[in-house]
């Protein structure tokens, strides 16, 4: 089992890592629309933005450990208000295209610091890391 850390994505404000690589499989936290540059700053306007930021936390994640987006197996999406759940499906359906990992939506009335959504995310390694571990 292995820690992934880039600095492409924001810091765990917590007990916990950005991802943990095992068995030839990623698990990403829980990501907000933290910018990796300027995390103290507030959310992102809108739940739209605040889906591309997570999305791009997400990739950045799943790319140092070895993955991407093209190879996510599962995404959880935590929404503060399920009335954004059109402008969350319409960003990520522009994020993923014709890929169409598993995924859940689940309301949960509210999220830290005013944010608007949460994802979180499995992924498989790509093949030159399909066989074990990799850090980042």
């Amino acid at each position: 089992m292995k820690v992934i850390h880039t600095d492409a994505a924001t810091r765990p404000r917590g007990h916990y890592s950005q991802g943990i690589v095992h068995g030839g499989t990623v698990w990403v936290s829980g990501q907000l629309a933290l910018d990796p540059r300027n995390p103290d700053a507030p959310p992102p306007e809108g739940v739209a933005a605040q889906t591309r930021q997570a999305l791009a936390n997400v990739a950045a994640i799943l790319e140092a450990a070895g993955s991407g987006l093209d190879r996510a197996l599962q995404l959880t999406i935590y929404l503060s208000d399920i009335d954004g759940w059109g402008a969350v499906n319409e960003v990520y359906a522009g994020v993923f295209g014709d890929h169409r990992p598993a995924r859940a939506v689940i309301p949960v009335g509210r999220l830290p610091r005013g944010f608007l959504v949460e994802i979180q995310a499995v992924g498989a390694l790509s093949g030159d890391h399909e066989g074990g571990d990799h850090e980042g």
